[in-house]
Order: C-alpha cells, then structure tokens, then sequence
C-alpha cells in the first residue's frame, strides 16, 4: 500500500493488514484489530458499509414488530398464540440454536472469515422469509386450490403458512444475529467502538423515525408490498456489506484439530463449561442482563399507561419521535465519551441517571402532560443507556471466542427474561393495574443492575482497566 489512495482502494472489501514500515512515514496513522490495519480512509469505507448493513437490519427490525402483530390479528390468532409465535418461538429458538453457532463460528476458518459466511447464507432465507409472511394468504388460498377445501375444513391454513415462514425467519435471523455484533467485534478496532456504536445507534433511530412517520400507517392496508419492500432492502443491502468487508486472519481455534468433528453433545459440555466456569463472566451476564431488562416495566406497558392516561396513539407516536430526534442528536456524542472513559463506567452513570429520574416519575407523572414528559424522558435516558452500553460486551468479553459467550449472556438473558415479564404484569394486576409502579419497578432494577456492574467494574480493574484491559480465558 504505497498511499492513503491504494489504502482506500483495499479497503473496499474492510480493511488490508500491512506491515508498518511499508507505509511512508507521514502515513503511518494506522487503527489495528487483530490482523487488519485501516488508513483513515480505509476506516471511513467500512464505517460505510457497515453502517449501510445495520440501516438495512435496523429497518427489517422496525417493520417486524409491528406488521407481524398486524398480520398474525388478521390472520384470525389468539392471543395465545400470538404470545407463542412472537416470544415463546424465539426464545426457544435462540436457547437451542445460539450456543450451537456461536460456538462453531468461534472455531470456523474459511475463505471468508468466520463470521460473513454464516450471515450470507442466513440472509437471502431471512429476506425470502419475510416476503413469504407478507403473501401468506395469497399462498395459502394457492394450497387450498390444489389441495381442495374438502381436505381443509376449519383448518386456518393462512395462519399455519404464516406460522411456518415465521419460523424459518427466526430461524434466519438468528443465526445471522449471534454473529453480527461478533463481526463487528473483528473489524472493528476497539478504540472506535463507542464511536461506531453511537453511528450505529443514529441509523437506527433514522430508521424508527422513518417507518413510524412513514410506512406504519400503510402497513395494514398495504402489508405484502411493504413487507416485501424491505426484504428486498434487507437482503440486498446486508448481502453487499457481507460482500465488501474483510475479515482478517485468525489464529487456529486451540481446542479443535484440523477436520475434527464434535457432537452436539461435547459442544454442549464445552460451552458450558467455558462460558460458566469463571464467577466474572457470570457478573457481566447478569449485569447485562439487568441493564437492559431495567427499561421493560415501561416499555412494556406503555400503550395501556397511556391509554390510561387520555393519552391518544397519536400523540403517543409524537412523543415517541421527538425521544428518537433527541436520541439522535444525543447518540454520536455519546459514542465519543464511551471511547474516552469507557463503555462500563459510562453504562452505570446512565443507569443511575435513569434510576433517579423514573423514581421522580413514580410521583411525578399524573396527567396527560405529565406523562409526556415522563416517557420522553424515559425513551431518552434508556437510549442514553443502550447507546452507551452497546459496545460493553465486545469490551469484557474475549475477542477469540465472543460470539460463544455473547450467547451465553444471550442464555442468561431470556432464561431471567421469561421470569421477568409475566411478574411485573402480576404485579400491575395485583396492583389493580396502577402502571405509575413501572417507573417504580423500572427505577428498582437500573439501581440493582448499577449495582452488579460496579461489582464488575472492581475485577474489571484488576484485568488492567480501560488501557490495559486482558478478558480473563
């Protein structure tokens, strides 16, 4: 690489590892992860391609939520059944499968690295997925012709055709999720992490902003050609950050020989015991786990909080979008100082700031303008929190084995998860549905999961600290 244009060149597909001295001195400002070095340019094309990925992930996120709960209505569902298909199914999924991947693209050399091949082969079934769910009536009225109504009588066959694409999407967007942030951890060098995970968070509020002004209003209407839309974004625009970023070189996994085969079983034991056998990784879980389960109480339940409140699903989408502006113009920002002082230090401060400020909430939020002010202060601080947390994994945890124990909080998380959510409903009922008790509750566990992060932070100090920082193996 003779100059920064060459550099930039190569950089097209991610990064090129260089020797030093083959740069000219006055070009000799590298950023280095592994085996990859970036020219200032460099760093700027594979900011943009993978941030033209997260953009087209982001947006497939915002649709699915919302359309599928539309979707699965229509279709003539339960709630029952919709609480199985849209949490239950996941959750079991991801328990199952996410060890399984994580572990093997830990220990996966190939021509295109670890990570990429496992999210280019997920993304196509992923996008095809998500048009079949948006044409399942059409598919299934395709099946009822060929197959004959007389076969067919009091069977919904629109929600077993929904019911089999949206597992095949899970199945899809699973694999290629236990491995995402694991990509980014490989390429990306660690001490711009804070900055690209505040870019990251921007893209994905621009994406809320848009779909919710946009496109919800047309998504019942017009939910094939929508849904179908952003497939077709989604698998093309992942497809071509999987095609233009570089992995780098990886050491050879020290546990499994050349063309050796485990059995579910022996992954099994060695997950296990690798991601569970040292008390500091089992902090970090749990304080991942309860820095992000902090914001549900309100998340949860803020539609039938403010219905209660004579506050209208209008007015409820304006607040939410003014949260996303001030998060947006918040979030780089935010990056920087997580960069300068640390993803954990900054995490807890945000976690107080927000255990204070829904404890006011609690006493606070007693009429409609109140409670504009409560959940957008609620949106904001948590996104301060998300903003400012989302590198602290691939901060604590090893680089050589990330996704395998990005999974096992991942375990953590929904095993606590399941528990969680019917309890603070149990309570509200118990409570004759009094929902100020979730900024009580919300309050209550960003103090807790402050708490188990400052225990974290202290062993965290004596793996070296923000500058000399070794994950324990």
């Amino acid at each position: 690489m003779g100059d920064e244009s060459s550099g930039q060149a190569d950089a097209t597909r991610g990064a090129r590892s260089v020797p030093a001295d083959a740069i000219p001195a006055p070009q000799r400002k590298l950023w280095r992860v592994g085996t990859l070095a970036y020219t200032f340019g460099g760093l700027v094309i594979l900011f943009s391609w993978l941030l033209w990925g997260d953009f087209a992930w982001s947006m497939r996120d915002r649709a699915v939520a919302p359309v599928v709960q539309m979707l699965v209505k229509k279709y003539g569902a339960s709630d029952t059944v919709m609480g199985l298909l849209l949490s239950s199914l996941p959750l079991g999924i991801s328990a199952i499968l996410g060890p399984i991947i994580s572990y093997r693209s830990d220990r996966h050399r190939g021509r295109w690295g670890r990570r990429i091949p496992y999210i280019l082969v997920a993304t196509p079934v992923a996008a095809l997925a998500m048009a079949g769910l948006a044409f399942s009536q059409p598919i299934a009225d395709l099946v009822r012709g060929i197959l004959g109504s007389q076969w067919l009588t009091g069977v919904n066959l629109t929600l077993i055709v929904f019911g089999v694409f949206w597992t095949c999407f899970e199945f899809a967007a699973i694999i290629a999720g236990s491995v995402f942030g694991a990509l980014i951890n490989d390429v990306v060098p660690s001490s711009l992490l804070g900055r690209f995970y505040g870019l990251f968070r921007v893209l994905s509020l621009l994406a809320g902003i848009l779909f919710n002004y946009w496109l919800i209003g047309q998504a019942e209407e017009h939910s094939q050609w929508l849904f179908g839309g952003i497939a077709i974004l989604y698998g093309v625009g992942v497809m071509m950050m999987c095609l233009m970023v570089k992995e780098g070189q990886y050491a050879p996994p020290p546990d499994v020989k050349p063309g050796e085969r485990k059995s579910v079983f022996a992954i099994t034991k060695v997950y296990f015991q690798e991601c569970f056998s040292k008390p500091y990784y089992l902090w970090v879980f749990l304080g991942l786990t309860f820095g992000g389960i902090s914001f549900w109480p309100i998340n949860l339940f803020s539609v039938p909080f403010a219905n209660s409140m004579g506050v209208n699903m209008e007015k409820y989408g304006k607040y939410s979008a003014l949260s996303y502006v001030i998060s947006l113009c918040l979030a780089y920002f935010l990056g920087v100082l997580v960069d300068r002082f640390h993803a954990l230090r900054v995490s807890i401060i945000a976690l107080l700031l927000y255990a204070i400020a829904m404890m006011a909430g609690l006493f606070y939020v007693t009429a409609p303008a109140r409670f504009a002010v409560g959940w957008v202060v609620h949106c904001v601080l948590s996104g301060v929190y998300y903003t400012t947390s989302a590198s602290l994994a691939q901060r604590l945890l090893p680089r050589s084995t990330f996704a395998q124990f990005n999974s096992a909080a991942g375990l953590v998380g929904a095993a606590i998860g399941m528990v969680m959510s019917p309890s603070i409903g149990g309570i509200l009922d118990w409570s004759g549905h009094q929902y100020r008790y979730t900024f009580l509750m919300g309050s209550g566990i960003a103090v807790f999961a402050a708490i188990l992060l400052l225990i974290v932070h202290s062993r965290f100090m004596r793996y070296g600290g923000p500058k000399n920082y070794v994950a324990p193996e």
